[in-house]
Protein backbone atom coordinates (compact mmCIF):
# COMPACT_ATOMS: atom_id res chain seq x y z
CA UNK A 1 0.00 0.00 0.00
CA UNK A 2 1.59 3.64 -0.84
CA UNK A 3 1.81 6.18 1.61
CA UNK A 4 0.47 9.43 1.66
CA UNK A 5 2.78 12.15 0.74
CA UNK A 6 4.29 13.62 3.89
CA UNK A 7 3.18 17.34 4.88
CA UNK A 8 4.78 19.79 2.93
CA UNK A 9 7.89 21.30 5.51
CA UNK A 10 6.89 24.89 5.01
CA UNK A 11 2.71 24.38 5.08
CA UNK A 12 1.24 26.71 8.12
CA UNK A 13 3.79 29.61 6.94
CA UNK A 14 2.56 32.85 5.44
CA UNK A 15 5.01 34.74 3.16
CA UNK A 16 3.81 38.45 2.22
CA UNK A 17 5.67 39.51 -0.68
CA UNK A 18 5.88 43.36 -2.38
CA UNK A 19 7.74 41.82 -5.41
CA UNK A 20 8.42 42.22 -9.60
CA UNK A 21 10.61 40.83 -11.97
CA UNK A 22 12.80 38.13 -11.16
CA UNK A 23 14.82 37.84 -7.88
CA UNK A 24 12.05 38.03 -5.67
CA UNK A 25 9.61 36.08 -7.16
CA UNK A 26 12.32 33.39 -7.22
CA UNK A 27 12.97 32.83 -3.73
CA UNK A 28 9.63 33.15 -2.74
CA UNK A 29 8.35 30.61 -5.63
CA UNK A 30 11.01 28.31 -4.11
CA UNK A 31 9.28 28.74 -0.73
CA UNK A 32 6.05 28.19 -2.22
CA UNK A 33 7.48 24.57 -3.58
CA UNK A 34 7.61 23.43 0.01
CA UNK A 35 4.33 24.70 1.15
CA UNK A 36 4.57 28.51 2.31
CA UNK A 37 1.44 30.55 1.58
CA UNK A 38 2.57 32.98 -0.59
CA UNK A 39 0.87 36.21 -1.09
CA UNK A 40 1.76 38.28 -3.60
CA UNK A 41 1.26 42.01 -3.67
CA UNK A 42 0.65 43.63 -7.23
CA UNK A 43 0.15 47.01 -8.37
CA UNK A 44 -4.54 47.00 -9.68
CA UNK A 45 -4.40 46.42 -13.58
CA UNK A 46 -0.84 45.64 -14.67
CA UNK A 47 0.40 44.06 -11.54
CA UNK A 48 4.24 42.80 -11.78
CA UNK A 49 5.71 44.50 -14.37
CA UNK A 50 7.05 40.80 -15.57
CA UNK A 51 3.89 39.80 -16.39
CA UNK A 52 4.36 42.06 -19.71
CA UNK A 53 8.24 40.95 -20.36
CA UNK A 54 6.87 38.31 -23.06
CA UNK A 55 3.63 36.83 -24.22
CA UNK A 56 5.20 33.55 -25.45
CA UNK A 57 3.51 31.57 -22.96
CA UNK A 58 -0.38 30.98 -24.09
CA UNK A 59 -0.03 34.49 -24.19
CA UNK A 60 1.43 35.12 -20.73
CA UNK A 61 5.38 35.69 -20.03
CA UNK A 62 7.34 33.20 -19.72
CA UNK A 63 9.21 34.78 -16.95
CA UNK A 64 6.24 35.32 -14.42
CA UNK A 65 5.13 31.63 -15.98
CA UNK A 66 8.65 30.52 -14.59
CA UNK A 67 8.62 32.61 -10.93
CA UNK A 68 4.97 32.52 -10.06
CA UNK A 69 3.16 29.27 -9.68
CA UNK A 70 1.67 28.14 -6.10
CA UNK A 71 0.87 32.28 -5.10
CA UNK A 72 -2.08 34.16 -4.38
CA UNK A 73 -2.44 37.25 -6.11
CA UNK A 74 -3.67 40.73 -4.46
CA UNK A 75 -4.07 43.87 -5.95
CA UNK A 76 -3.15 46.89 -3.42
CA UNK A 77 -2.40 50.20 -4.26
CA UNK A 78 -0.38 51.77 -1.56
CA UNK A 79 -0.24 54.98 -2.31
CA UNK A 80 -3.71 55.02 -0.17
CA UNK A 81 -3.84 54.62 2.87
CA UNK A 82 -6.59 51.92 2.39
CA UNK A 83 -4.06 50.10 0.45
CA UNK A 84 -1.33 50.03 2.96
CA UNK A 85 -3.89 49.06 5.69
CA UNK A 86 -4.56 46.11 4.37
CA UNK A 87 -1.20 45.87 4.01
CA UNK A 88 -0.82 45.84 7.78
CA UNK A 89 -3.14 43.44 8.40
CA UNK A 90 -1.73 40.97 5.92
CA UNK A 91 1.80 41.35 8.11
CA UNK A 92 0.39 41.22 10.95
CA UNK A 93 -0.44 37.33 10.30
CA UNK A 94 2.70 36.75 8.42
CA UNK A 95 6.23 34.85 8.79
CA UNK A 96 8.41 36.26 6.49
CA UNK A 97 7.75 39.66 4.61
CA UNK A 98 10.27 40.22 1.18
CA UNK A 99 10.75 42.97 -1.55
CA UNK A 100 12.49 44.09 -4.32
CA UNK A 101 11.30 47.28 -4.20
CA UNK A 102 12.97 50.62 -6.05
CA UNK A 103 15.98 52.47 -3.94
CA UNK A 104 14.71 53.61 -0.76
CA UNK A 105 10.99 53.23 -1.61
CA UNK A 106 10.35 50.34 0.92
CA UNK A 107 12.15 52.39 4.16
CA UNK A 108 9.94 56.09 2.47
CA UNK A 109 6.72 53.31 3.19
CA UNK A 110 7.73 52.37 6.54
CA UNK A 111 8.55 48.91 5.11
CA UNK A 112 12.16 48.99 6.50
CA UNK A 113 13.62 45.94 8.31
CA UNK A 114 13.77 48.08 11.27
CA UNK A 115 10.52 49.36 11.27
CA UNK A 116 8.62 46.28 10.39
CA UNK A 117 10.55 44.50 13.33
CA UNK A 118 9.03 47.18 16.29
CA UNK A 119 5.86 46.25 14.77
CA UNK A 120 6.08 42.61 14.08
CA UNK A 121 9.13 41.08 15.97
CA UNK A 122 8.34 37.77 15.05
CA UNK A 123 8.26 38.80 11.52
CA UNK A 124 11.29 37.96 9.08
CA UNK A 125 11.83 41.37 6.57
CA UNK A 126 14.01 40.16 3.39
CA UNK A 127 15.25 43.13 1.15
CA UNK A 128 16.44 42.26 -2.25
CA UNK A 129 18.08 45.09 -3.34
CA UNK A 130 20.92 46.28 -6.42
CA UNK A 131 24.07 47.30 -4.67
CA UNK A 132 23.29 46.68 -0.55
CA UNK A 133 20.85 49.66 1.21
CA UNK A 134 24.32 51.37 2.56
CA UNK A 135 27.31 52.62 0.89
CA UNK A 136 27.85 54.79 -2.10
CA UNK A 137 25.61 53.11 -4.62
CA UNK A 138 22.82 52.38 -2.09
CA UNK A 139 20.35 54.74 -4.36
CA UNK A 140 21.45 53.13 -7.82
CA UNK A 141 19.16 51.40 -9.56
CA UNK A 142 20.23 47.75 -10.80
CA UNK A 143 19.11 44.95 -13.16
CA UNK A 144 20.56 41.63 -14.09
CA UNK A 145 23.01 42.63 -16.75
CA UNK A 146 24.50 45.34 -15.34
CA UNK A 147 25.25 43.36 -12.72
CA UNK A 148 26.88 41.27 -14.42
CA UNK A 149 28.50 43.89 -16.43
CA UNK A 150 29.85 45.77 -13.39
CA UNK A 151 31.15 42.10 -11.55
CA UNK A 152 33.26 41.80 -14.67
CA UNK A 153 31.09 38.53 -15.54
CA UNK A 154 30.29 39.66 -19.13
CA UNK A 155 34.54 40.09 -19.79
CA UNK A 156 34.62 36.31 -18.82
CA UNK A 157 31.92 35.20 -21.45
CA UNK A 158 32.04 35.04 -24.84
CA UNK A 159 34.78 34.74 -27.24
CA UNK A 160 37.86 35.96 -29.13
CA UNK A 161 35.47 38.73 -30.94
CA UNK A 162 34.04 40.06 -27.68
CA UNK A 163 32.07 39.47 -24.88
CA UNK A 164 28.31 38.55 -24.14
CA UNK A 165 26.47 38.20 -21.27
CA UNK A 166 25.07 35.31 -19.39
CA UNK A 167 22.34 33.92 -21.48
CA UNK A 168 19.49 33.61 -18.10
CA UNK A 169 19.11 36.39 -15.52
CA UNK A 170 22.21 35.02 -13.31
CA UNK A 171 22.11 37.93 -10.50
CA UNK A 172 18.76 37.94 -10.28
CA UNK A 173 19.03 33.82 -10.16
CA UNK A 174 21.93 34.32 -7.59
CA UNK A 175 20.44 36.87 -5.28
CA UNK A 176 17.36 34.81 -5.50
CA UNK A 177 18.56 32.02 -3.82
CA UNK A 178 20.63 33.21 -1.09
CA UNK A 179 17.39 35.35 -0.50
CA UNK A 180 15.79 31.57 0.04
CA UNK A 181 18.49 30.41 2.55
CA UNK A 182 18.80 33.37 3.96
CA UNK A 183 14.83 33.16 4.96
CA UNK A 184 15.24 29.76 5.53
CA UNK A 185 17.86 30.40 7.94
CA UNK A 186 16.68 32.59 9.64
CA UNK A 187 12.95 31.19 10.08
CA UNK A 188 15.16 28.60 11.69
CA UNK A 189 16.88 31.00 14.34
CA UNK A 190 13.41 31.92 14.59
CA UNK A 191 12.25 29.02 15.65
CA UNK A 192 15.49 27.98 18.21
CA UNK A 193 16.10 31.39 19.66
CA UNK A 194 12.72 33.26 19.66
CA UNK A 195 13.88 35.96 17.29
CA UNK A 196 13.36 36.96 14.19
CA UNK A 197 16.32 38.99 12.21
CA UNK A 198 16.34 40.71 9.15
CA UNK A 199 17.91 39.20 5.74
CA UNK A 200 19.13 41.77 2.97
CA UNK A 201 20.87 39.91 -0.43
CA UNK A 202 21.80 42.57 -2.75
CA UNK A 203 21.88 41.28 -6.92
CA UNK A 204 25.48 42.60 -6.81
CA UNK A 205 27.15 41.24 -3.74
CA UNK A 206 25.38 37.96 -4.46
CA UNK A 207 27.01 37.56 -8.27
CA UNK A 208 30.04 38.60 -6.40
CA UNK A 209 30.09 36.13 -4.74
CA UNK A 210 29.97 33.65 -7.95
CA UNK A 211 33.37 35.19 -8.88
CA UNK A 212 35.68 34.69 -6.44
CA UNK A 213 37.51 32.15 -8.49
CA UNK A 214 38.65 34.33 -11.26
CA UNK A 215 39.03 36.86 -8.81
CA UNK A 216 41.93 34.92 -7.45
CA UNK A 217 43.19 34.06 -10.48
CA UNK A 218 43.18 37.57 -11.87
CA UNK A 219 44.67 38.93 -8.01
CA UNK A 220 47.34 36.42 -7.74
CA UNK A 221 48.03 35.58 -11.69
CA UNK A 222 48.15 39.18 -12.96
CA UNK A 223 45.91 38.70 -15.50
CA UNK A 224 42.10 37.85 -15.93
CA UNK A 225 41.02 34.37 -17.47
CA UNK A 226 40.84 34.92 -21.60
CA UNK A 227 37.41 34.29 -22.65
CA UNK A 228 37.62 31.40 -25.13
CA UNK A 229 33.96 30.36 -26.07
CA UNK A 230 33.02 26.78 -24.92
CA UNK A 231 36.77 26.43 -23.93
CA UNK A 232 38.34 26.44 -20.06
CA UNK A 233 39.98 29.42 -18.91
CA UNK A 234 41.87 27.54 -16.82
CA UNK A 235 41.87 23.56 -17.75
CA UNK A 236 42.93 21.97 -21.31
CA UNK A 237 41.84 20.22 -22.65
CA UNK A 238 38.49 21.34 -21.28
CA UNK A 239 36.01 22.20 -24.58
CA UNK A 240 34.00 21.49 -27.50
CA UNK A 241 35.39 20.24 -30.53
CA UNK A 242 33.75 19.32 -33.56
CA UNK A 243 33.31 15.65 -35.15
CA UNK A 244 33.28 14.61 -38.97
CA UNK A 245 29.22 14.70 -38.78
CA UNK A 246 29.69 18.28 -37.50
CA UNK A 247 28.12 17.57 -34.13
CA UNK A 248 30.08 19.22 -30.94
CA UNK A 249 30.94 17.20 -28.68
CA UNK A 250 32.32 19.12 -25.20
CA UNK A 251 35.12 16.74 -22.94
CA UNK A 252 37.16 17.47 -19.70
CA UNK A 253 40.18 16.08 -18.68
CA UNK A 254 40.15 16.72 -14.86
CA UNK A 255 43.64 14.77 -13.71
CA UNK A 256 46.60 13.33 -15.23
CA UNK A 257 44.64 9.53 -15.58
CA UNK A 258 42.56 10.90 -18.10
CA UNK A 259 45.01 12.19 -19.91
CA UNK A 260 47.21 9.67 -20.51
CA UNK A 261 44.24 7.52 -21.48
CA UNK A 262 43.23 10.69 -23.97
CA UNK A 263 46.37 10.28 -25.26
CA UNK A 264 46.43 6.61 -26.03
CA UNK A 265 43.08 5.42 -26.24
CA UNK A 266 41.48 8.08 -28.25
CA UNK A 267 44.33 10.73 -30.04
CA UNK A 268 46.66 7.43 -30.72
CA UNK A 269 49.70 9.21 -29.60
CA UNK A 270 50.89 8.07 -25.84
CA UNK A 271 54.08 9.82 -26.53
CA UNK A 272 52.11 13.44 -25.94
CA UNK A 273 51.96 12.13 -22.05
CA UNK A 274 55.48 12.79 -21.48
CA UNK A 275 56.21 16.29 -23.64
CA UNK A 276 56.82 18.56 -21.72
CA UNK A 277 54.41 20.93 -23.27
CA UNK A 278 51.59 18.95 -22.39
CA UNK A 279 53.06 16.72 -19.12
CA UNK A 280 50.55 19.06 -16.79
CA UNK A 281 48.19 20.80 -16.53
CA UNK A 282 49.12 24.22 -16.23
CA UNK A 283 51.70 23.30 -19.52
CA UNK A 284 48.47 22.27 -21.25
CA UNK A 285 46.97 25.83 -20.78
CA UNK A 286 50.20 27.66 -22.12
CA UNK A 287 50.42 25.43 -24.93
CA UNK A 288 46.23 25.00 -25.27
CA UNK A 289 46.47 26.06 -29.03
CA UNK A 290 48.60 23.55 -30.32
CA UNK A 291 47.12 21.04 -28.49
CA UNK A 292 43.52 22.15 -29.81
CA UNK A 293 45.23 21.49 -33.21
CA UNK A 294 46.33 17.52 -32.58
CA UNK A 295 42.24 17.36 -30.74
CA UNK A 296 40.72 18.88 -33.16
CA UNK A 297 42.14 16.78 -35.86
CA UNK A 298 41.20 13.55 -34.26
CA UNK A 299 37.62 14.13 -33.87
CA UNK A 300 37.41 15.76 -37.46
CA UNK A 301 38.34 11.91 -37.81
CA UNK A 302 35.55 10.68 -36.57
CA UNK A 303 32.06 11.34 -36.03
CA UNK A 304 29.97 12.01 -32.82
CA UNK A 305 28.65 8.85 -31.86
CA UNK A 306 32.32 7.25 -32.78
CA UNK A 307 34.00 9.84 -30.44
CA UNK A 308 31.29 9.49 -27.36
CA UNK A 309 31.84 6.08 -27.25
CA UNK A 310 35.30 5.99 -27.19
CA UNK A 311 35.45 8.85 -24.53
CA UNK A 312 32.94 6.86 -22.25
CA UNK A 313 34.71 3.89 -22.81
CA UNK A 314 37.82 5.54 -21.42
CA UNK A 315 35.99 6.88 -18.39
CA UNK A 316 36.37 10.79 -19.88
CA UNK A 317 33.23 13.04 -19.36
CA UNK A 318 31.99 14.20 -22.41
CA UNK A 319 28.40 15.83 -23.76
CA UNK A 320 26.69 17.08 -26.95
CA UNK A 321 26.34 20.64 -27.37
CA UNK A 322 22.15 20.70 -26.85
CA UNK A 323 20.45 23.31 -27.57
CA UNK A 324 17.28 24.71 -25.79
CA UNK A 325 15.23 22.72 -28.14
CA UNK A 326 17.13 19.66 -27.30
CA UNK A 327 17.32 20.16 -23.49
CA UNK A 328 13.38 20.28 -23.25
CA UNK A 329 13.70 16.71 -24.32
CA UNK A 330 16.32 15.76 -22.55
CA UNK A 331 16.12 11.67 -21.13
CA UNK A 332 17.43 12.39 -17.87
CA UNK A 333 14.12 14.65 -17.52
CA UNK A 334 11.65 12.27 -19.20
CA UNK A 335 12.80 9.39 -17.45
CA UNK A 336 13.48 10.78 -13.86
CA UNK A 337 9.69 12.16 -14.45
CA UNK A 338 10.88 15.72 -13.61
CA UNK A 339 7.74 17.29 -15.67
CA UNK A 340 4.50 18.10 -13.92
CA UNK A 341 1.62 20.07 -15.66
CA UNK A 342 1.07 23.75 -14.04
CA UNK A 343 -2.10 26.03 -14.67
CA UNK A 344 -1.64 29.32 -16.12
CA UNK A 345 -4.32 32.27 -16.50
CA UNK A 346 -6.55 31.06 -18.85
CA UNK A 347 -6.86 28.08 -18.50
CA UNK A 348 -4.17 26.21 -20.46
CA UNK A 349 -1.38 24.51 -18.91
CA UNK A 350 2.12 24.32 -19.28
CA UNK A 351 4.96 21.78 -18.46
CA UNK A 352 7.22 23.13 -15.32
CA UNK A 353 10.26 21.27 -13.80
CA UNK A 354 9.86 20.04 -10.23
CA UNK A 355 12.05 22.10 -7.51
CA UNK A 356 15.93 20.09 -8.07
CA UNK A 357 16.07 19.43 -4.42
CA UNK A 358 14.37 15.79 -3.46
CA UNK A 359 12.97 15.21 -0.08
CA UNK A 360 12.43 12.21 0.45
CA UNK A 361 8.27 11.49 0.93
CA UNK A 362 7.33 14.69 -0.16
CA UNK A 363 5.78 16.08 -3.43
CA UNK A 364 6.63 19.05 -4.22
CA UNK A 365 3.63 21.80 -4.52
CA UNK A 366 2.80 22.47 -8.29
CA UNK A 367 -0.19 24.57 -8.18
CA UNK A 368 -1.47 27.38 -10.86
CA UNK A 369 -0.09 30.58 -11.46
CA UNK A 370 -2.33 33.22 -10.22
CA UNK A 371 -4.09 36.48 -12.93
CA UNK A 372 -3.54 39.51 -11.67
CA UNK A 373 -5.78 40.35 -8.38
CA UNK A 374 -7.47 36.60 -8.82
CA UNK A 375 -6.99 36.18 -4.81
CA UNK A 376 -8.07 40.10 -3.30
CA UNK A 377 -11.86 39.26 -2.90
CA UNK A 378 -10.77 35.93 -0.95
CA UNK A 379 -8.29 37.84 0.57
CA UNK A 380 -9.90 40.65 1.55
CA UNK A 381 -12.94 38.69 2.59
CA UNK A 382 -10.58 36.42 5.23
CA UNK A 383 -9.90 39.74 6.98
CA UNK A 384 -13.54 40.76 7.32
CA UNK A 385 -14.33 42.85 4.81
CA UNK A 386 -17.79 43.03 3.66
CA UNK A 387 -18.41 42.45 0.09
CA UNK A 388 -19.81 46.14 -0.06
CA UNK A 389 -16.23 47.06 1.22
CA UNK A 390 -14.66 45.55 -1.41
CA UNK A 391 -16.45 46.75 -3.94
CA UNK A 392 -15.62 50.38 -2.57
CA UNK A 393 -11.93 49.78 -2.74
CA UNK A 394 -12.27 48.45 -6.36
CA UNK A 395 -14.58 51.04 -7.25
CA UNK A 396 -11.76 53.75 -5.82
CA UNK A 397 -9.01 51.54 -7.54
CA UNK A 398 -7.49 50.52 -4.69
CA UNK A 399 -7.24 46.93 -5.05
Amino acid sequence: MTEPPAPLPLAGLTVVSLEQAVAAPFATRQLADLGARVIKVERPGGGDFARRYDTTVHGESSYFVWLNRSKESVTLDLKWEAGRAVLEQLLADADVFVQNLAPGAAVRMGLGADALLDRFPSLVPCSITGYGSSGPWADRKAYDLLVQCQTGLVSLTGNAHGAARVGVSIADIAAGMYAYSGILTALLTRATTGVARAVEVSLFEALAKWMNQPAYYTGFGGTQPPRLGTQHATIAPYGAYTAADGQDILFSIQNEREWAALCDRILGLPELVADPRFATGSARVVHREELNVIVAGRFGELDSAEVTDLLDAAGIANAGVNDVAQFLEHPVLSGRDRWRDVGIPGGATVRALLPPADLTGVAARMDPVPAVGEHTGTILAALGYSTADIDRLRAEHVI
